[in-house]
């Protein structure tokens, strides 16, 4: 007899109980949308959270280009200052001007491999002083910069980006924004792991189990976990620091581990304000120049990817594409003021805290731009701002894993919108997901075997304008998904909702959805100058 016990059958499921979930352009759950911000106290400790999760990439770039470049502690402090400033300045522009989401505009790991060719290029090799080479190798990336900023600039406010986004197409490019970044996670991880890892174990414990364990404490764990469970294993690796723990290891192991040999706090000016120029005059090479519009537009592509899943946690709409080209043009402003300020790294949106928004739930503009008053405030106290970025990486590792998993979580939610049972739909998003991974890891996979890229020329600009772009997981996925999502018969009335297009109409124009007056008008009544259509 089926269902031995003796217990009852039971009672079949009603009928709206056999309806799948239904649909949300915005999503729920969210304490705090863009435009409804948390109480004071509250918000400053958002702020000062999203404030600790940026210094991860303001710090490790500075770490790995600085010594090639020649420059040393003192060099490496001024540069994650100058990097932690501009990105203040950049947030509080597309917070205030661009999008109006609450996406922090940070360093990029993007143009790092452009900028390394740069530092890297025969004309610095014969400089002998390492402060000298420092230097002009810095003006040489300033140079490149101001030039690249001009792509998105025009790109962004005349309008060119507004009509290339698809529902369909949407889904690789945000989920591998954020599942693209794996190496940045475990693998980084693991050079400390009994620090990396006892800080994923705490951060998920406290965001996911103890709200629901703890009555009354789910506002305080889940929206600040990334706080406690920083705080305490910083403390532990401090302890192990301290008691000796790795007097006799290798020095990989050291500066991996040790809480006091990132060399920051002590080369740290007291007060310092970066000022524009401070390297001294940029110098321009078409090459390099023509590598890092390439670099630029790939970085673009993944910030369009960032701000999408950015305006799904902040309980937004999807952006309209006329705000969408806004924001993308004030990231070419923030790009240009990388390379006017020496930033050594161009600007995009900061993935890791577009998840930090799904992770606390909170999607509040003005936490953001508290958080950029951090930015701007410890970058010009030094010493105060040098203590937070000696946090170890293995730490930001651990945080990696979980905040750049809720972006890739973001992009996979849009699938909704589509129909999964089409076999077209279930084509492009199979192929374009598995060759955004695949492409990538043959194009890295060279390069870390053989020390250069696929194509490889005597002009290292060129090999750069090829290899960057092939090496981005979400660039590949994006582009190869969109070509075929637009290219891909049939092209009946049918098709077009399979794809989500009837959904997607009424947010491409600024006017055809009322919350887009809500969500992302300009402040003092710029509209009234700038509108959006």
């Amino acid at each position: 007899m089926a269902g031995g016990g003796g217990g009852a059958a039971a009672p079949p499921p009603k009928q709206d109980e056999l309806v799948p979930h239904p649909v949300k352009d915005q999503l729920p759950g969210v304490s705090y949308c863009i435009t409804s911000p948390p109480p004071w106290p509250e918000a400053i400790l958002l702020g000062f959270q999203h404030f600790l999760v940026m210094l991860g990439t303001t710090v490790l770039i500075p770490s790995y280009l600085v010594p090639q470049m020649g420059g040393g502690k003192e060099e490496k402090a001024l540069m994650i200052q100058t990097l932690q400033f501009v990105a203040g300045l950049n947030t509080l522009a597309q917070t205030l001007f661009g999008t109006r989401l609450p996406a922090v505009i940070g360093g990029s790991y993007t143009f790092v491999p452009t900028t390394l060719s740069i530092v890297l290029a025969g004309r610095y090799s014969g400089i002998l002083d390492p402060e000298e080479k420092f230097r002009r190798t810095m003006r040489g990336i300033q140079g490149a910069m101001i030039v690249a900023s001009t792509l998105q600039i025009i790109i962004g406010f005349s309008g060119l980006w507004r009509n290339v986004l698809e529902p369909l197409s949407t889904v690789p490019l945000v989920a591998l924004t954020g599942f693209g970044l794996y190496e940045l996670g475990f693998p980084l991880l693991t050079k400390c792991v009994e620090i990396g890892l006892p800080q994923l174990i705490i951060l998920v414990i406290f965001s996911q189990y103890l709200p629901h364990v703890m009555k009354g404490g789910r506002n305080v764990f889940d929206r600040f976990a990334v706080l406690f469970s920083v705080v305490i294993v910083w403390i532990y690796a401090h302890l192990l620091t301290v008691g000796g723990a790795y007097k006799n290891v290798a020095q990989a192991t050291q500066v991996s581990c040790r809480t006091d040999r990132a060399g920051i706090i002590s080369a740290a000016p007291w007060i310092r304000v970066p000022y524009p120029f401070q390297w001294g005059a940029p110098t321009f090479n078409a090459g390099e120049s023509f590598a890092m519009m390439a670099t630029s537009f790939v970085a673009l592509v993944e910030s369009t990817g960032a701000f999408i899943g950015v305006s799904r946690y902040a309980s937004a709409t999807p952006l309209p594409h006329s705000v969408l080209s806004r924001g993308v043009g004030w990231q070419g402003v923030g790009i240009l003021f990388s390379g006017i300020f020496g930033t050594g790294n161009g600007s995009s949106v900061s993935v890791e805290n577009a998840g930090l928004l799904g992770l606390t739930r909170v999607g509040s503009r003005r936490v953001i731009q508290i958080s950029a008053g951090f930015m701007i405030f410890f970058s010009i106290l030094g010493k105060f701002g040098a203590v937070f970025a000696s946090i170890p990486a293995p730490i930001v590792a651990a945080l990696y894993c979980l905040l750049f998993a809720y972006v890739g979580a973001g992009g996979l939610g849009f699938l909704q919108f589509c129909n999964l049972n089409s076999f077209r739909t279930k084509f492009i998003l199979a192929f374009s997901i598995f060759m955004g991974l695949s492409i990538p890891q043959y194009f890295n996979e060279y390069l870390s075997v053989k020390g250069y890229g696929p194509v490889h020329t005597s002009a290292r600009w060129f090999n750069d304008m090829i290899n960057v772009p092939f090496s981005s997981e979400p660039f590949v996925a994006g582009v190869l998904a969109l070509v075929l999502d637009v290219t891909l018969p049939p092209k009946d009335n049918a098709t077009r909702k399979d794809r989500g297009m009837h959904w997607w109409d009424k947010f491409r124009s600024y006017k055809t959805d009322t919350r887009s007056e809500e969500f992302y008008s300009l402040p003092l009544n710029l509209n009234k100058f700038f509108p959006s259509v």
